[in-house]
């Protein structure tokens, strides 16, 4: 491990200044990659048809109360918050439900939507860079052997170069995972948002399904 870490080590050095702005693409990829796997695979993520389940239950028993109890007390996820909402306006008939659900969707969906889309820019960025730290390495090679000993120019040109493929390796290093963990994260989250779709619209006809035998609880706001 610790030859790893040496041979890495010795890249970084031969790569130049080139490499800090990899870096920084590469500090920035891993903080937003960590933080949407936590959000989309744990914080924001319920089981959907165990969740529907007990949902279903308690609409059709026709108890209002308890649906809305049930919704409040599973974890707060986008899915639940929205469903909560519509279950709420309830009394006030189906076009309020949907519109709270409307809403709540609109307030919702950024927690599992954002920042993901970084990842795809930071890849091209990380790319570039590096493209960049390799025409500057290819640059400073040529100027280099411009003016020195014929004895020397070969070492002058191998170590323009060797800048020049370090950065280009590491800019690449970068962007790859970067981008793979982007179309993984952004399949989670159109997959997360089908989900949401897909629920809301499946309560909504439950709960128009079984309207009438509905109990409205006295605390919740009449039509």
């Amino acid at each position: 491990m610790g030859q790893i870490f040496e041979q890495i080590r010795t890249h970084w050095d031969g790569g130049g200044k080139g490499m800090y702005p990899i870096a920084v693409c590469f500090v920035f990829a891993v903080a937003i990659v960590i933080d949407r796997i936590q959000v989309l695979f744990f914080s924001a993520s319920i089981d959907k048809e165990q969740f529907l389940r007990g949902l279903k239950t308690h609409i059709f028993n026709g108890d209002l109360d308890k649906a809305i109890s049930y919704t409040a007390g599973q974890k707060s996820t986008p899915l639940t918050n929205i469903v909560k909402a519509g279950l709420i306006n309830v009394p006030k008939g189906e076009a309020e439900v949907q519109a709270a659900m409307d809403e709540a969707s609109l307030r919702e969906m950024p927690r599992i939507e954002k920042r993901t889309g970084y990842l795809a820019m930071i890849g091209n960025v990380a790319t570039l860079v590096g493209l960049l730290g390799t025409i500057g390495g290819l640059i400073k090679s040529f100027a280099a052997v411009a003016g020195v000993d014929a004895s020397q120019k070969a070492a002058e040109l191998s170590n323009g170069i060797a800048e020049a493929m370090n950065c280009t390796a590491f800019g690449l290093l970068v962007a790859i995972p970067a981008l793979v963990m982007f179309s993984v994260l952004q399949g989670r989250t159109q997959h997360m948002i089908d989900d949401i779709n897909e629920t809301s619209v499946g309560v909504l006809n439950l709960i128009v399904a079984n309207k009438d035998k509905m109990r409205i609880p006295a605390s919740l706001p009449q039509q």
